[in-house]
């Protein structure tokens, strides 16, 4: 399969007043396209911060990002913005990535707006892409507060996939919902990734969810990778002490 991205060696260190706190701790893995990932791990193990570094949200004090082979954390200017068209996020509170004065269709044809795009193509493709994510098209309309958390969620995935990214990261993208709208919208995911030939990075700390949609699963602690490998394999036989210990809370 075609290797999509690659991380190397990622570090990242935070300070509190003076005292250094290390998130990432040379973090490795690749993705293939096509791929569903799975970064699972306790709050605070460092899972969103790789988000954000393979969005260039922050940037890492070490290592290496690569994107159909390019190194992206030294892209500049016009040349990163060209890196969210590849890769979108999802947040865990869609209503908190919206700008609650515009309604959710100007919030989603913002990237093909800001890409030259006229007014009258971009409402176009908007009604494609709310038809994508099953949202009627008077959503278009509608503010952030007045829609509820699984409907304003499926304008975020619209959002992301306006730009045609090759990636889509699920940052604990279901985890504000009830279990009902999380199961309607991981399938919708599903279904999205399958339709578009996307690769999704699934960040939550639900292993059931991980078993069933991903190919692969990386189990962080610490800052570092403790465990990988197929869903199956890590959840029923975990090899580390940590993973034992995070699949028993669980099940």
């Amino acid at each position: 399969m075609e290797k999509l991205l690659e991380a190397k060696e990622i570090r990242k260190t935070f300070y509190k007043g003076k005292i250094p706190f290390t998130a990432v701790d040379g973090v490795s893995f690749s993705m293939e396209r096509g791929e569903c990932l799975g970064l699972v791990g306790e709050s605070g193990c460092g899972k969103s911060t790789i988000a954000r570094i393979l969005t260039r949200l922050i940037e890492p004090d070490a290592g290496s990002v690569l994107l159909h082979g390019r190194e992206v954390l030294q892209l500049k200017g016009k040349e990163k913005r060209m890196l969210y068209h590849e890769v979108q996020m999802v947040f865990q509170t869609p209503q908190d990535s919206f700008d609650p004065r515009r309604s959710l269709g100007d919030g989603i044809m913002e990237s093909l707006r800001n890409r030259g795009m006229n007014r009258a193509k971009a409402k176009e493709r908007l009604y494609e892409l709310l038809d994508m994510v099953e949202l009627d098209r008077e959503f278009a309309s509608r503010y952030p507060h007045e829609v509820s958390g699984g409907q304003c969620q499926r304008a975020a995935i619209a959002r992301a996939l306006a730009p045609g990214p090759r990636l889509i990261i699920c940052d604990e993208a279901t985890s504000a919902l009830d279990v009902t709208v999380q199961a309607q919208i991981l399938k919708l995911l599903q279904k999205l990734q399958r339709e578009q030939g996307m690769s999704l990075l699934l960040i939550c700390h639900d292993l059931a969810l991980v078993q069933l949609l991903c190919d692969q699963v990386l189990v962080m602690y610490k800052g570092r990778i403790e465990e990988r490998g197929a869903p199956d394999e890590v959840i029923c036989r975990p090899q580390k002490e940590y993973t034992r210990i995070l699949v028993n809370s669980v099940f």
